[in-house]
């Protein structure tokens, strides 16, 4: 089983990332320490991803506790392969993300996608092993470096969760790659954690309230020193 990582101002990570980026530091300091457990299963975080490309995380939660049942509790190749694709489709899987889960399958039995291997390979090199293979794409990818691999510098500029949660932090609606990279440059070598801190942000709601890099106490003492130079004035 998977040790569970806990994130807090003690962590290396975090102290640098808050030493580097202000703004990130307060939603630090907003969402507080942050637990998580890799996906330790890549057959069955892969599958989830395609099932989920292009769907809210509603929906395919939905979807994929469909296939768990189909499969009789565990989503492995095994399962999966005994099921036909109408069974598949029916659950609310598209045709094209069948073929892609085939194919998927079809790699990982024959060698051609070795996850015991991507341990001594680079972010990069995992990225372009895995879209070689048609339904998976470089968010799919990030998305495993991530969340599975526990890969602690990936950059998911594809992703709109975490765009979303980048927005709300710069006030910007330049969202493009190269405005992205630009700006989160700083964040390595700990991008994935930063990442996390912003899709948290996103999942407790705090995003639906403007984003103000001072918090509440802070923004007391300003006031008092004005005040207080105000008197000195008059």
């Amino acid at each position: 089983m998977a040790e569970m990582i806990r994130l807090d101002i003690d962590s290396d990570a975090i102290r640098y990332l808050c030493g580097k980026d202000k703004r990130l530091a307060r939603v630090i300091e907003m969402v507080g320490p942050l637990t998580y457990t890799p996906y330790q299963d890549s057959y069955s975080f892969i599958v989830n991803q395609i099932i989920g490309q292009m769907l809210s995380n509603k929906v395919r939660d939905v979807i994929y506790g469909r296939l768990i049942d189909r499969c009789g509790g565990e989503v492995r190749m095994e399962t999966v392969g005994r099921l036909t694709d109408e069974e598949i489709r029916s659950i609310g899987i598209s045709g094209a993300k069948v073929r892609y889960i085939r194919r998927f399958t079809e790699s990982m039995k024959s060698g051609e996608i070795d996850f015991a291997g991507f341990s001594q390979m680079s972010d990069e090199e995992i990225i372009k092993q895995l879209t070689k293979l048609p339904g998976i794409g470089r968010w799919t990818a990030k998305m495993y470096l991530i969340f599975s691999l526990d890969r602690p510098d990936v950059l998911p500029v594809e992703d709109v969760a975490f765009l979303q949660g980048y927005q709300w932090t710069y006030k910007t609606d330049d969202v493009s790659p190269a405005a992205v990279r630009k700006k989160c440059k700083k964040w390595s070598p700990y991008a994935s954690i930063a990442a996390r801190y912003m899709y948290q942000a996103l999942d407790l709601g705090l995003t639906k309230q403007e984003f103000h890099l001072y918090g509440g106490r802070e923004k007391i003492r300003k006031r008092k020193r004005s005040m207080d130079i105000w008197e000195k004035c008059i």
